[in-house]
């Protein structure tokens, strides 16, 4: 009687180069930049809770929070890695209808600021569903234009996505949140142009966005968001009400010099003298500590992920995994550019957070999700191949 020997052997390599393979596949560069940046960001954390004087592991504290939602971030990360990327393409249209119905939830129960409904609290926990609404629309416009891939030169096919992304851009208004609104109508451009778009109807839409400015800034813009367009115009003519963020950014950037002035050593955050220090301008405190070359470092890690984000895309062999990438790369590079110009006075102030560094546990989740939607069209394309 012959017995077969061979089989668990062969088995047991079959199953080491499965799991080599996957492993090449993983892109390791990606998820250090990203560790990297996240770990910039607690470090901002930790010195707005001192400068604060709070005790840095207190419950509550900006350093407590952005440790829990460092932890949240990363389980976040590694489900939507081991997620099959394929189900969100399949599964788009009810993907679409939850992320609409949670704006409209945000809407109907959500909390805010002076009388905006951004916030949902879940348990100890407050969830912005608008930042979760940027991964989500990623989604659903990657499958709607995949879909589309040798259409895109008609009018119909970017009409069909502008209507797409037109509730939830007007969901998210109604917040009211701009910041979120342009991040969301930067997504939908940035796809558009790198799905190969016509170029003639991607300019015919700018200039329609361009001629109905007049008509958002009488009856879309807060008297607020005027009053931070106006100062961004002239931020002398209001130094001590509208422009007064501005102006404290300005000096915290300039007083940083080349090396910085060192963690928790900021004259203006501890002194109190920069509102929002933890969120929306994070970057002035971040240039203040840690100087030039600390946000030269800030931005080379930015565009060594974004390049490691577009290498993936690129790299993909459907439409689905090449634009969820450029996706993900135009919001990554709309926020960086946003949130730094508005710091350094080029922009006006719009409330839209750094990735990874600003304070903003939705945020930062929402990000990681992306991420691992990456990883994930990495890992099974790579699979399919082998």
């Amino acid at each position: 009687m012959r017995v077969m020997r061979a089989e668990p052997s062969r088995f047991s390599d079959v199953t080491a180069r499965s799991v080599g393979a996957v492993w090449r596949a993983y892109d390791l560069q990606l998820t250090t930049y990203a560790a990297l940046l996240g770990a910039v960001g607690l470090v901002m954390a930790y010195t707005n809770s001192v400068e604060a004087g709070q005790s840095v592991l207190a419950n509550g504290t900006v350093f407590s929070r952005a440790l829990m939602w460092s932890g949240l971030a990363i389980v976040a990360f590694l489900v939507a890695t081991a997620f099959d990327y394929r189900w969100l393409r399949t599964l788009r249209w009810p993907v679409y209808l939850v992320n609409v119905a949670l704006l409209v939830l945000t809407m109907a129960i959500g909390d805010g600021v002076g009388g905006s409904a951004r916030w949902v609290a879940i348990g100890p926990l407050t969830f912005q569903f608008s930042e979760l609404a940027r991964i989500l629309m990623i989604a659903v416009l990657a499958g709607y234009l995949g879909d589309r891939e040798s259409k895109l030169d008609s009018l119909s096919a970017i009409l069909g996505a502008v209507v797409l992304m037109g509730p939830p851009i007007v969901l998210v208004m109604l917040q009211p949140d701009l910041g979120t609104s342009l991040v969301l109508a930067a997504i939908l451009g940035g796809m558009l142009f790198m799905s190969g778009a016509s170029l003639k109807w991607l300019i015919a839409g700018a200039a329609g966005v361009l001629a109905a400015i007049p008509v958002a800034w009488t009856y879309v813009l807060r008297d607020y968001q005027k009053d931070r367009i106006l100062s961004f115009l002239n931020p002398a003519a209001d130094a001590q009400g509208s422009g007064y963020q501005v102006q404290q950014a300005l000096i915290a950037v300039g007083s940083g010099g080349p090396f910085g002035t060192g963690l928790t050593n900021g004259s203006q955050s501890r002194g109190d003298f920069l509102p929002v220090q933890e969120s929306d301008f994070v970057f002035a405190v971040l240039s203040q500590e840690l100087g030039f070359i600390g946000a030269i470092v800030v931005f080379l890690l930015f565009a060594a992920l974004l390049w490691r984000v577009l290498s993936s895309a690129w790299r993909s062999r459907d439409p689905f995994g090449t634009l969820f990438g450029a996706g993900l790369a135009s919001m990554i590079l709309f926020q960086v550019f946003v949130n730094v110009g508005m710091v350094i006075g080029i922009l006006p102030v719009t409330g839209i957070p750094l990735p990874f560094i600003t304070h903003g546990g939705a945020s930062l989740v929402s990000i990681a999700i992306g991420l691992g939607v990456i990883q994930s069209i990495n890992i099974r394309q790579h699979r399919a191949e082998w």
